[in-house]
Parts: structure tokens; C-alpha cells; sequence
């Protein structure tokens, strides 16, 4: 069971949030008779108007932090209005009511370009309070990139939070403006936002492996029986999601109406609560339990005699405690009396499930933002992290990860629009999403469908599984046919070796840059990064291109379209190797999706048989890309004390093919003393290497290294990266289902020596399927062995 968080050092669940300190410096301040501008950075400006004369200097939901380092700037008045002028843009404004004619900002540089008050926003998106209900695309929240550079992000009508850090509301007629003008510069614009805003969540290392979560009555007999057969299937989970029905639903007296609230567990179900969340534990795994808070607290809760007698209610009167997170009192007693005594039985965290709108007893203050800020912050009373699991509330929410993003409609359409989905929130700096992965609810039993979603799930911020009361929408592999079945456990088995790269970017995260990013973000200023909205970047090293369609009958390959920037990127899967700047379409068999490693990418994986996310492995495998010079900074750290950090630098020099291990820097004593690392080269090897294990395209090499010392490995030659693609195209020709004369002429054609672009020419006169042309065209069109 893991340690207790409630003890008598807890911290107040009232309280400011880490880093606020909202009141900017003095000299950043330039004011006027009804209007107040703060320079908060070079391209960062608040805008205040104020028929009163009054200004606000409490921290928002959004604005949490404004005492930042004062940039340069020039102040010019002129009347009753102002230009100021930094090195990034100029504002210019009239002293007035803001309007289009007072109100204008201007970039320098290379993206110069203007903004004026009131005019159509032009913003990349953001993303969205919840897909619930979503069947494809939906309207998004603004973000504050643009490729015009300029964007406003209008904080007036959010609430406040006092400087004991209890809710505060705004004077009426105040507006509250703030302009992020840095062009195209979204990394500047991104770490401005973070820090006024606050810092993203750091998450726990056993957040990021697989968690499950199915709508289901389950037993705690049941749930355990379920976690022994995934362990039978090697299929591993690192989180258990328990819905509503942990909680007295049925059973609950019709006098009291719906079981939709609860906060005491079911006896019929969960006879041993506590023993229950041991077990889970010692199978490694977290716990979360579903919260419905709105219907409040009724008299037929363990802890309702409690809290009610706390709130000067007598329990025998049996009044219904009313949800009110506005209140002080109720919001103490709602920690003390229901959650923290389930924490002590061994709950970890909570999932809120808040799905009844966003006005509360005080104007303009949302509850969920309520619950996600506090149920934060009380996670938190033991000094760590915390952690919560709810929708997004509006821009600030990435101070409390996790996301969940609502109930998924099972359809290809919802598939679709996911990535993106995801991918955008990183423009409001909003980096953890859990989707239901594989649908929660209506749509049709489609197997294929289920099994694109759990592989675009593996390259998701988090993968949890989910689905509805419903006994035939299943997740459970097993339930699939075999190949389906396989796909899915082998994707699942991927997301755990993957915890080392996760966790490493969940530290990067934390410092600015989400996991989950539009290939617009690497490459602002290319216009063709704009194009491929579904593929996106996954960490500093690999590049995804989920399969969002069905699969084409003809080559039984589904296919991804993306730009590829410059470099040579490499399938971890498949060793395919392809040149880049450019934009491809990329084609994949049921097994595997698109995942491309950048030149000189450095992807660090838990060995297979090492699995268990709550500790850092003693055999790592390293996937490397040798095309380029490459460096990559492996983060590990203790659970429970995730700023004890120890740090490994990898780097790979490509002119003498050498491989460094640098010796732990940090908390040395957080990782294994001794390690074996596997590197795996994406290649061919040099005559004479000495390898532990070689497949095509890839061989691997073995090499045992203290931490305190590190190791050099220095291959026999350079790496010949590229695949056989003759082989490859016998393969895609010999499971596709076309005609046997065409597919002999193809092959004829694909076996000749001739030059690539002949062939491909020549492929055209042949009657194959388009769709299966395609795939042989992606394939010859690839890095073959040896060209590169």
C-alpha cells in the first residue's frame, strides 16, 4: 500500500498555487487615467481599462504570475494615449475605450505584421472544454499562436483568487486584455504564456503507462480476476480507472433519487475496500475513482453524520448537504470527510467528472475550475506534485494534468479528429489529454477501427482505455480476432517500454514544451508544417502520423499523410528510411503506424521483459537514427520525490559512428548502479560488427556500463541505413487482393535494375489498383540499403 498523504503537515487545500505572485513590477507599468499596461515581457503586454480607475492585481485563472523580469521598452506619450516600443513589437493606443481605430500592435522582424483591436481572430485554435457527444470535428477554444503573430487573449470575465489564495470576483466594467505578439516565434510565445500562467504539471512516472477503465459494474473479485489475465497476457497496466459504480448506486434508497453522486462504497461490490487497493498496489498499480459531486452529500454517506454535524446540519433531519465549492466550510469538509479518509484506504487520485455547466452561486466562477484548482492543490497538502484527472476549464488548466477529454463516440470520424484535437491544445499550453481510447459509446463493432485508436492511444499524452456500460463495446484484446488481437498487445506492450522517453518528456513538459505538438511547432515558418494537422510531434525525437481511415481492401494498408522536414527519418517499426522536406504519404499494413525518428534521434526504451512503470529498468535499449550527429538527455527519478532527478547524456557522432553513455549526473543513487544498455542501430552494419541480434534493417549491439562510469561504443563503420525494398514489395504484393497477371507484371517491373523513377513510370501501365500502385511507389521511393 503506499504511504498515507494525510497527516497533521498537510497544507491547507485554501491556498495560493505555487509561483503566484501576480502583481507585475513597478517599472514594468505604464499607466493612464482609465487604463493600465503592463510590459510584461518583450512581446507579452496586459491592457487594463477601467471606467472607475481601479486596477486589478489578483491573480486570474489564467494570469497567476506577473512579476516577471522587466523587459527594455520606450515609452512615448502623446495626449491621452501611448506607443511602446520593445525589441519584438510596438503598441500603439489612443487612452480611450478600446477600439480598432486606438487600439493596434505591430511585430518587427521578419514577422512584421499588424493587429488591431476587434478585428476576426486568426489564431491557430486551441482546444475544447470536452468531446462529449463529438461525432468528428468541433469549433476550438482560441489559442495564442498565430501565423500572423499576434493574438489577444481576453482574461476579463474570469474569476479571481485572493491572496490567501480563496476565490475572488472582478469589479463590473473592467476589462483585462493580454497580447502575445512574437510572430512566429511560438516556443517565446509558449514560455511567456508559462510564465504568467504558471508551470505545467509534472506527472508521476507511473501516469504515463496504460491505464484501464471500462464503464462496468465490476466486482472487486472481478476487477482483480481481470488484472491477473492481462498479467497472464503480458499486457500491462499501470493505473486502474474505477467508475461510478464503485459507489452506492442501486443500492441507494429511492427516497434519496439517483445514485449518480456518490462517495461510499457499494458493500455488495467492494466488501474490503482497503484490501481491494493493497492488491492493486502490489500488482503495481494506481487507483482512481469517478466523481459526480453535483447532487452533494445525502444522508445515506458513510461520512454524511460527519460533515453534516461540521456544517451545522443535524443528521437526523437528513437534509442534503447542497454542492457548494464557493463555500469555504463545504469545500474543507468535502475534502476531510470524503476524500481523505478513501485516500487512507489507498486511493490516489480522483477522477472529476463535472458535466453540469460552469455557473456557480457567485457570478462568473465556474465550478469545475473550482474543483480542478482545489482537488489540485489538496493532492498536493503533502508538499509533491499532485494530481488531478478532469476537462479542461479554460486557458491556465495545464497547472492540473490530466485532461479528460469526455465520452468518445465509436467512430472513424472521432478517430480523425483526435490527433489534431491533441496536438492543438499545445497552443493554449495544454499538453495532457486522456481520450477514450477506442470509443466509449454508440457507433458500430468495428475491429479495425479499435485497433487504430489503441495505436494512435500508444503515442497519445496518456492511454486509457474506456468504454461504456455496454457489454459489447469491449477493450479487452482477447475479445478481438487474432490479428487485431495481437496488434492491440503488442501496442500496449510498446506504451510501458516507452516510459523512459515519456518520462523524460514529462520532465521537459514541465519546463515548457508539451509532449504533443503540431509539426507547425518545429518548423513555424515552413508553410507545408500546416498542411498535415493529424501528424505532429511526439517528444524531441519521433514524428507520428496516426491511421485515422480504413484500411484499403485492395493492398490491406492503411495510409497517413505528413510532412516529413528536412533530415533522414526512420520507421522505428518497420527500419524504412526516407528523405525529407517533403510531404508523403505514408502506408501501413494492421500491425504498425507511421513512427519516424529524426536523424540522429536517440529513443530510449525499457527492455520488453521490463515493464513495470513504477520503477527505472536495469536493461535499457536504445533505437537510434546514425543519418546525423544526435544528443539526447535521459531524465529518471525516484516516485514520491520527483525533483530527486538523476541525468544521463546520450550522444551519437555520426563522422566516427561512436555511441557515448555519459556517467549519471544528479541523484546517481535513483537509478540501477549497473545497467545493460542495448543499442539498436536503424541500419545495416559495417563488415565485421559483432552484433547481439540483427533483423532487416536494424541490428543491435549490447553493452553492459556502470553509472558512475558511462561507456563509449564505437561501431566497426558506418551504418547503412534503408531497406530491401524488393523484398518489402514481394511481401505487400503477395497479401494483397488484386489480380494475379497484374501483380506478375508489377513484380516483373519492381525486379528489374533500373533506375527508381523508370520503374515507377513503368508501374503506371500496369492495372493495379491505385491504392496498391501507391504503397509500391512509398516503397521504392524510400532509402534503399546502401544509397544514403
Amino acid at each position: 500500500m503506499t504511504p498515507s498523504r494525510h497527516d497533521a503537515a498537510s497544507l491547507p487545500v485554501v491556498r495560493p498555487f505555487p509561483g503566484t505572485d501576480p502583481v507585475a513590477h513597478p517599472e514594468a507599468v505604464v499607466t493612464g487615467e482609465n487604463w493600465r499596461i503592463s510590459v510584461l515581457a518583450d512581446g507579452l503586454f496586459r491592457l487594463e481599462w477601467s471606467e472607475d480607475g481601479g486596477f486589478e492585481d489578483r491573480a486570474s485563472t489564467f494570469a497567476i504570475r506577473r512579476r516577471l523580469e522587466v523587459p527594455e521598452f520606450s515609452v512615448v506619450r502623446s495626449g491621452a494615449g501611448v506607443e511602446i516600443s520593445t525589441g519584438r513589437a510596438q503598441l500603439r493606443y489612443d487612452g480611450q475605450r478600446f477600439s480598432a481605430a486606438g487600439l493596434s500592435v505591430e511585430t518587427l522582424g521578419p514577422d512584421a505584421n499588424r493587429w488591431t483591436y476587434g478585428q476576426e481572430p486568426r489564431d491557430l485554435g486551441g482546444t475544447g472544454r470536452t468531446l462529449d457527444d463529438v461525432d468528428g470535428r468541433m469549433p476550438l477554444e482560441p489559442g495564442i499562436l498565430a501565423r500572423d503573430g499576434i493574438t489577444m487573449l481576453d482574461d476579463s470575465d474570469s474569476f479571481l483568487f485572493e491572496a490567501d489564495g480563496w476565490i475572488g470576483t472582478r469589479a463590473p466594467g473592467r476589462r483585462d486584455l493580454t497580447i502575445f505578439a512574437y510572430g512566429r516565434d511560438y516556443d517565446a510565445a509558449l514560455a511567456a504564456f508559462y510564465a504568467v500562467s504558471g508551470r505545467p504539471s509534472l506527472l508521476p512516472r507511473w501516469a504515463l503507462g496504460n491505464w484501464w477503465s471500462r464503464y462496468h459494474p465490476y466486482s472487486a473479485e472481478s476487477y482483480l480476476e481481470l488484472m491477473d489475465r492481462f498479467e497472464t497476457e503480458q499486457i500491462p497496466f499501470s493505473v486502474a480507472v474505477i467508475d461510478m459504480d464503485w459507489h452506492r448506486v442501486e443500492s441507494v434508497p429511492s427516497r434519496f433519487g439517483s445514485g449518480w453522486t456518490g462517495y461510499s462504497w457499494e458493500p455488495s461490490l467492494f466488501p474490503d475496500p482497503a484490501g481491494f487497493l493493497e492488491q492493486l498496489h502490489r500488482r503495481g498499480m494506481r487507483t482512481t475513482l469517478n466523481l459526480h459531486p453535483a447532487d452533494g452529500v445525502r444522508a445515506f454517506e458513510d461520512a454524511y453524520p460527519e460533515m453534516a454535524r461540521e456544517l451545522g446540519i443535524d443528521p437526523g433531519t437528513e437534509q442534503t448537504i447542497p454542492f457548494d465549492p464557493t463555500d469555504r466550510d463545504f469545500l474543507r469538509a468535502y475534502f476531510d470527510h470524503l476524500h481523505h479518509p478513501l485516500e487512507e484506504q489507498g486511493v490516489d487520485f480522483w477522477w472529476i467528472d463535472w458535466q453540469q455547466g460552469s455557473t456557480s452561486r457567485l457570478p462568473g466562477v465556474d465550478p469545475l475550475w473550482l474543483l480542478n484548482h482545489f482537488h489540485q492543490l489538496d493532492s498536493a497538502r503533502d508538499g509533491g506534485a499532485g494530481m488531478t484527472f478532469s476537462r479542461y476549464a479554460g486557458p491556465g488548466s495545464h497547472r492540473y494534468a490530466v485532461g479528460f477529454s469526455g465520452d468518445a463516440v465509436v467512430s472513424w470520424d472521432s478517430l480523425a479528429f483526435q490527433p489534431e484535437f491533441t496536438a492543438t491544445a499545445a497552443n493554449i499550453g495544454y499538453g495532457w489529454w486522456s481520450h477514450d481510447i477506442g470509443g466509449h459509446t454508440r457507433g458500430l463493432r468495428d475491429d479495425e477501427l479499435a485497433t487504430r485508436w489503441v495505436q494512435f492511444g500508444v503515442f497519445s499524452p496518456i492511454m486509457r482505455l474506456h468504454s461504456a456500460n455496454n457489454p459489447f463495446i469491449r477493450k479487452e484484446p482477447w475479445t478481438f480476432p487474432a490479428g487485431h488481437r495481437a496488434a492491440m498487445g503488442e501496442a500496449l506492450r510498446l506504451r510501458h517500454r516507452l516510459v523512459p522517453y515519456l518520462h523524460t518528456m514529462n520532465h521537459r513538459a514541465a519546463d515548457g514544451t508539451p509532449l504533443v505538438r503540431p509539426l507547425y511547432h518545429l518548423h513555424p515558418r515552413r508553410d507545408e508544417a500546416y498542411r498535415a494537422p493529424n501528424a505532429y510531434a511526439f517528444g524531441s525525437e519521433l514524428i507520428i502520423a496516426p491511421i485515422v481511415s480504413p484500411r484499403d481492401p485492395a493492398s490491406l494498408h492503411g495510409s497517413a499523410r505528413t510532412w516529413l522536414p528536412p533530415g533522414q527519418w526512420i520507421d522505428i517499426f518497420t527500419s524504412a528510411a526516407y528523405a525529407g522536406d517533403r510531404i508523403a504519404d505514408l502506408h501501413r499494413p494492421l500491425e504498425t503506424i507511421p513512427a519516424l525518428l529524426r536523424s540522429g534521434g536517440i529513443l530510449p526504451l525499457a527492455a520488453e521483459d521490463q515493464l513495470d512503470v513504477t520503477q527505472n529498468p536495469d536493461t535499457l535499449e536504445l533505437l537510434l537514427n546514425p543519418t546525423a550527429d544526435g544528443t539526447f538527455e535521459l531524465v529518471e527519478d525516484r516516485e514520491g520525490a520527483e525533483h530527486d532527478v538523476a541525468r544521463t547524456r546520450l550522444s551519437w557522432e555520426a563522422a566516427t559512428s561512436t555511441l557515448r553513455i555519459a556517467p549519471v549526473e544528479g541523484e546517481a543513487g535513483v537509478v540501477p548502479q549497473q545497467r545493460t544498455w542495448r543499442i539498436t542501430v536503424l541500419g545495416e552494419p559495417a563488415t565485421g560488427q559483432e552484433v547481439a541480434e540483427r533483423s532487416p534493417g536494424r541490428f543491435s549491439v549490447d553493452l553492459p556500463v556502470q553509472a558512475a562510469d558511462g561507456a563509449v561504443l564505437e561501431l566497426a563503420g558506418p551504418p547503412r541505413i534503408g531497406l530491401d525494398a524488393r523484398r518489402v514489395v514481394r511481401e505487400v504484393l503477395e497479401q494483397a487482393q488484386a489480380g494475379n497477371p497484374e501483380k506478375l507484371r508489377a513484380w516483373e517491373i519492381v525486379s528489374r535494375d533500373a533506375p527508381v523513377a523508370e520503374r515507377i513510370a513503368e508501374l503506371e501501365t500496369v492495372g493495379l489498383p491505385a491504392s496498391l500502385r501507391a504503397v509500391i511507389i512509398e516503397l521504392l521511393g524510400s532509402i534503399q540499403t546502401g544509397e544514403a
